[in-house]
C-alpha cells in the first residue's frame, strides 16, 4: 500500500504550486456571524483556478511526473472539478490528458475540460465503473492514472488550502470540510492538526451519500451505490484507502446535510457574500448552520470547495427551493 502523506508533504506541495495556484481569499460576514453566534472564516476555493480546490492536488501530482510519464500522458476520472484541474495542469505542464467523465456531468465542466485541451471519454455513472475504465486506459495506452482523491500527492496538494487559511486567520476552534472521496478532508486534517492542534475537524457529506459517516463509525470502508444528490462532486461510492486512514486517525466527526439545506446555503452565499457556490461547495456551511446552537462563540473555518455550476441549474435550484422542492 502507498504510504499516506504527512504535513511535511503538504508543505512541499505548497512550494510546488506557488505561482500556479491562487492563494484564494478568506471572506467573512458580520450578518452570518450575528445569525449563527460564531465567527466564520470562509476559504473561497470557488475562486481557485478551474473554480475549485482540485487544481491544488492535480498540479502538485502532475508536477512530480518524470520525463517518460510526461511524454506518455495522464488519465483521470472525475465528475468535473478534478477533470478540469487535471486538464489545466496538464496543459500548463505540456502533458497529454485523457479524462473519464460521466455523461450527465454539468455541461460547463465538460466544456471547460475540453477547452483546456483534454480528450474526454464518457461513461454512465450509474452502470459503469469509472475506476475500471481509468485503469484500463492507463494499462492499454501507457498513461499514468491520477485518481481524484486517493493519491498522496493529491491529498498533500489539497491540504494547502487549510494551510493558507490557518496561516491567514490564526488558530481555529473548528474546521468544516466537504467530504466526497476524502481528498480535501484528509489533506485539511493534516494541515489543521499541525497548525491548529486543538481544532475539531468535521467532514460533511450529503444525506444520500453517507458512506463516509458509515465508514467512520464502523472502522472499515463502506461502499454504496452512486447517491442521488444535487452535490454532484460528492457522488462518490466510497472513501479511498489513504484518505480513510487519515480521516479515521485525525477527524473528530462526520455529518450529513440534506439537499434542501445545500440550496439554502447556496442562497446565503449568493445574497450575503455575493459569490456563486455549487451544491457540493455548500456542504460545510450547511453543517455549520445546522450545528450553530452547539458552537456559540467559536472561531470556525469553512472550506468552500467550488463554484462550478451551470447558471441555468443554479437559477432552477434557487427558484424551486422557494416552493419547497429541490430538483435532482
Amino acid at each position: 500500500m502507498t504510504t499516506p502523506p504527512t504535513y511535511a508533504d503538504v508543505g512541499d506541495a505548497a512550494v510546488r504550486i506557488a505561482g500556479h495556484a491562487h492563494r484564494t481569499p478568506v471572506l467573512t460576514s458580520r450578518r452570518v456571524d450575528a445569525e449563527l453566534g460564531a465567527t466564520l472564516f470562509f476559504k473561497c476555493e470557488n475562486l481557485q483556478r478551474t473554480g475549485a480546490f482540485k487544481f491544488r492536488g492535480a498540479f502538485n501530482a502532475l508536477s512530480r511526473f518524470d520525463g517518460e510519464q510526461r511524454r506518455a500522458g495522464v488519465v483521470a476520472y472525475s465528475s468535473g472539478n478534478h477533470a478540469q484541474a487535471i486538464a489545466l495542469s496538464a496543459h500548463i505542464l505540456g502533458i497529454p490528458a485523457t479524462i473519464v467523465m460521466p455523461r450527465d456531468a454539468p455541461a460547463s465542466k465538460v466544456a471547460a475540460t475540453r477547452g483546456y485541451g483534454a480528450a474526454v471519454v464518457e461513461y454512465d455513472r450509474y452502470a459503469q465503473d469509472r475506476e475500471e475504465i481509468g485503469r484500463t486506459l492507463a494499462a492499454t495506452r501507457g498513461l499514468t492514472l491520477v485518481p481524484p482523491y486517493d493519491h498522496p500527492d493529491v491529498i498533500a496538494g489539497q491540504g494547502t488550502a487549510t494551510k493558507e487559511l490557518i496561516e491567514e486567520v490564526g488558530p481555529l476552534d473548528a474546521l468544516f470540510v466537504c467530504l466526497g472521496g476524502g481528498g480535501l478532508l484528509s489533506g485539511a486534517a493534516l494541515a489543521a492538526r499541525e497548525l491548529s492542534p486543538n481544532c475539531r475537524i468535521h467532514g460533511v457529506e450529503p444525506e444520500a451519500g453517507d458512506d463516509g459517516l458509515r465508514s467512520f463509525r464502523s472502522g472499515t470502508v463502506v461502499h454504496i451505490d452512486t447517491p442521488a444528490t444535487i452535490a454532484d462532486g460528492a457522488q462518490t461510492q466510497h472513501l479511498g484507502a489513504l484518505t480513510f486512514e487519515i480521516i479515521r486517525r485525525e477527524v473528530d466527526d462526520i455529518h450529513t446535510v440534506s439537499d434542501a439545506e445545500l440550496v439554502a446555503a447556496m442562497r446565503i452565499f449568493a445574497s450575503t457574500l455575493k459569490i456563486v457556490v455549487e451544491p457540493t461547495g455548500c456542504l460545510a456551511f450547511a453543517a455549520v448552520r445546522r450545528l450553530a446552537a452547539t458552537m456559540a462563540g467559536q472561531r470556525i473555518g469553512v472550506l468552500v470547495s467550488g463554484g462550478n455550476i451551470d447558471l441555468d441549474r443554479f437559477t432552477a435550484l434557487l427558484t424551486a427551493s422557494s416552493g419547497g422542492l429541490v430538483p435532482h
